[in-house]
């Protein structure tokens, strides 16, 4: 299969050719250093593409059935800055409609855009990572913020669950506004059907959208897509890239950009066949080990464990299965999460074996209710406290206190606060469950 980015670099990286240019390993040392290469004639420019990372990225977006897809080496976090700045630059409006479990990129980026964000708190239960949200909570959001530019939801949350988007997209149309959706753990799901159509968010009213390709596809760490699913979205050819150029590197490392071309091969030959293999080896397992362990429902690339009704933490549980060779993604004391996304079928099902082997002692673990969270109250706007004095002090010791910057470990990267807001003993009580025992305040 032709491969034009891959090509290219193999290419040269196999040809004679004295490196008079960067970077400054000038390809010797092992075969990373042969492939790195920068900007060099034919190699194309990323944010100015119109040679080979051209024709990969219409690969890609012929893949995804999007308007157009454009490649960062950046991850999410450059996808989430341009879509949120696509929307904000040029309009009379600030305000943006955002459900509360995103991830502290977005707050970043409304920081350094000036963004006014309407928080839709989910229904949370025991974690402030994963909540339910509905059409009608997003609809009361959008009409007391007093049109906002746009909506952004993050789906698939950390912790795996699914918010159904069609209806939100409905919301949103009617009511003027694009919806932007944070799937960085969902590229995959252009691969996984469900009534016909897939998962993936472009199939279900998404305006744009960015998957972190790195996280669930054979991608290296940083690859990731924007897709522009709605054409008026961007105002003229190369709107986007323009922007995505004002937030990242100039220099973007084009190993990243080989592997997010070299992803097409495995995307247009193997990608269905392989997540089904993984979907069926998802169920099966999650089917088996549900009568003993507490499963939370969502994706079937992840395998998201409610430790304390078995007597654990989730940092216990993680730590058990450490034993086992098994490196979870992500634990604290009320989840282990592990990722199954590329994953063979047989170690899924080791996966299961040793989880299943774990002797559970149904000894009375607390379970935090965060049913009833408050809100926090809200002193200054993000970007007011983000170029405000700081200083950084024991979170027991910032009851009152404004939060200067968004505060949260990663992962998650989801916030417990964010700018501008003052802290409740309640939230910090939170931040314990997340280790997080010094946040930086407003002076």
């Amino acid at each position: 299969m032709h491969l034009p980015i891959r090509d290219f670099i193999d290419s040269y990286s196999e040809s004679q050719v004295i490196r008079a240019h960067m970077p400054g390993h000038k390809g010797r040392g092992d075969i990373f250093n042969a492939l790195d290469i920068t900007e060099i004639k034919g190699a194309d420019s990323l944010f100015e593409a119109r040679g080979i990372i051209a024709e990969s990225e219409k690969k890609t977006s012929e893949i995804f059935g999007s308007y157009k897809t454009l490649y960062s080496a950046g991850g999410s976090t450059l996808c989430i800055y341009t879509m949120l700045a696509m929307c904000l630059m040029g309009s009379p409006s600030r305000k943006v409609v955002a459900a509360r479990n995103c991830h502290r990129a977005f707050l970043n980026a409304c920081v350094m855009l000036n963004a006014e964000v309407e928080w839709v708190y989910p229904q949370y239960e025991s974690s402030i990572v994963s909540g339910n949200i509905t059409a009608e909570m997003i609809e009361a959001a959008i009409i007391k913020a007093e049109d906002p530019v746009c909506v952004y939801i993050t789906t698939p949350d950390y912790l795996g669950r699914l918010t159904p988007l069609d209806d939100i997209a409905e919301v949103c149309h009617r009511h003027g506004c694009r919806l932007l959706v944070d799937n960085a753990h969902g590229a995959y799901l252009r691969f996984i059907d469900e009534n016909g159509k897939p998962l993936h968010p472009l199939y279900h009213g998404a305006d744009i959208c960015c998957d972190s390709a790195h996280k669930t596809l054979p991608v290296l760490t940083g690859g990731a897509y924007l897709h522009i699913n709605d054409p008026s979205a961007e105002i003229y050819d190369g709107y986007a890239k323009e922007l995505m150029s004002m937030f990242g590197s100039s220099s973007p490392s084009y190993l990243i950009l080989r592997s997010l071309d070299m992803c097409c091969e495995f995307m247009e030959n193997e990608a269905a066949e392989h997540f089904a293999k993984m979907k069926k080896a998802s169920e099966n397992v999650k089917s088996f080990l549900s009568p003993c362990w507490h499963i939370e429902e969502g994706e079937c690339g992840k395998l998201t464990i409610l430790a304390p009704p078995s007597g654990y933490t989730g940092n216990d549980l993680a730590e058990i299965l450490r034993g086992w060779d098994i490196e979870c993604e992500y634990s604290d004391n009320t989840h282990a999460v592990l990722m199954l996304t590329g994953l063979e079928a047989a170690e899924i099902n080791a996966i299961g074996r040793a989880l299943s082997s774990i002797p559970q002692p149904r000894i009375r673990v607390p379970l935090p209710d965060l049913s009833g969270l408050s809100p926090l109250m809200r002193a200054m706007s993000m970007r007011e406290a983000a170029m405000s004095p700081r200083e950084y002090i024991p979170a027991e010791q910032a009851a009152g206190r404004i939060c200067g910057t968004a505060v949260s470990c990663c992962p998650p990267g989801i916030a417990a606060a964010a700018g501008g807001e003052i802290f409740s003993e309640e939230i910090i009580n939170i931040l314990k469950n997340y280790s997080i025992f010094h946040v930086n305040v407003v002076k």
